[in-house]
């Protein structure tokens, strides 16, 4: 394993792109470390003294229970991640990707906190990996969201603890030095949400609560083509990574996909509800801008860059999530039926597979809607 490791790394190392990109951040990351531990003794919080709590994380689109509004004061929730390194097929076609993944899933899974709980995250690197690691979390606060202190190498971990001060749906991903945008690009992010203590409101408040949390990560993967224009195939990461990263430079996917691949959240995968109840949607994008509609139906209630201190917009056809973000919409079904949930970027939707299903159960409605006169050849 260690000479396969060291020939991937040996060609990584040669684009210039990450020997220039590498640099700045290696040297910066010893003084990142250096001033946590110098400030560590700062803490005005004593964390020995505050209860523990172990959540078991689950994969998307489903999120792990949890309260919606903080019970008791603020705890250190603990979670692990164990990143996996895998290929994974995207398409009907059968287009190849060596994912990199945290827990397996493309996205990552969602992890659900309150507001000043406390985040202690143990990342795993397991030995059978080929590639160096570690995680930014855009909710922590310092050291490149975590990025500085967690580098592992395949064999290795490491044990991350942030105060979890702002309330939203935030973005992580891996963010090794240099490599960023591949990692990225490969599958490497999920999403972390931080209620409110007293859980969601309109800003004006009324309280917001709901039946069903769905996650929704969008990602886009960039698979190389031959002179046929079939997709390419490699052994390793390492194998694919210059031509990928001729793919990424173009900044034109070769897929958009909803969960990790074209059809991911459709037909059997779809996401269930039914008539009456509210369903919160957490979307994210590690990458690019994207634009969620519900086709068929609408935002109640929309936290389009995820935050929850700012009141929400409100009957939304269409948000605006822009890239490195994650948003948040609430929705009460009143129809029964199949509802397509898509980028409303069209090409990235229908051709490229931006696309979801739900399907909702319940009595139709015809004063909503209704046909009047059916089509006719006349």
């Amino acid at each position: 394993m260690s000479e396969q490791y060291n020939m991937t790394r040996r060609t990584l190392l040669a684009s210039s792109a990450f020997v220039g990109a590498l640099a700045p951040m290696l040297t910066a990351t010893p003084t990142l470390a250096e001033n946590v531990a110098a400030n560590a003794k700062a803490s005005p919080v004593d964390i020995s003294k505050l209860p523990r709590e172990k959540i078991e994380l689950v994969k998307p689109p489903f999120v792990h229970k949890h309260t919606q509004k903080a019970q008791g004061g603020p705890k250190v929730i603990e979670v692990t991640l164990t990143i996996q390194e895998k290929k994974i097929v995207v398409d009907d076609n059968g287009a190849e990707v060596h994912a990199m993944t945290f827990d397996g899933s493309v996205p990552g899974p969602m992890i659900v906190v309150h507001q000043d709980d406390y985040v202690e995250l143990t990342l795993v690197n397991p030995p059978t990996n080929t590639l160096q690691h570690n995680i930014d979390f855009h909710s922590a606060t310092g050291a490149l969201g975590g990025g500085g202190l967690t580098i592992v190498n395949p064999g290795e971990k490491t044990v991350l603890r942030f105060k979890a001060t702002k309330a939203g749906v935030f973005v992580y991903h891996c963010a090794p030095p240099g490599m960023v945008p591949w990692h990225v690009t490969s599958g490497m992010n999920g999403a972390i949400m931080v209620l409110p203590r007293e859980g969601l409101t309109d800003g004006h408040g009324k309280e917001l609560t709901y039946d069903r949390v769905y996650y929704v990560g969008e990602q886009d993967f960039y698979v190389p083509k031959d002179e046929n224009g079939e997709y390419k195939k490699y052994k390793t990461a390492g194998d694919a990574y210059p031509d990928v990263l001729e793919v990424m430079r173009t900044l034109t996917p070769s897929h958009i996909v909803f969960n990790g691949a074209v059809g991911a959240l459709t037909g059997e995968n779809a996401l269930k509800a039914a008539v009456g109840e509210r369903v919160l949607i957490v979307h994210s994008q590690a990458n690019r801008d994207t634009r969620p509609h519900l086709i068929g139906g609408h935002g109640d209630y929309v936290w389009a860059t995820g935050k929850f201190r700012n009141p929400p917009d409100v009957d939304q056809e269409t948000w605006f999530i822009p890239g490195g973000t994650a948003g948040a919409a609430l929705y009460t079904f009143e129809q029964p039926g199949i509802y397509a949930y898509v980028n409303h970027n069209l090409i990235e939707a229908f051709e490229l597979g931006a696309a979801a299903h739900f399907t909702v159960t319940g009595d139709w409605n015809s004063d909503l809607m209704t046909s009047v006169v059916a089509p006719t050849g006349t």
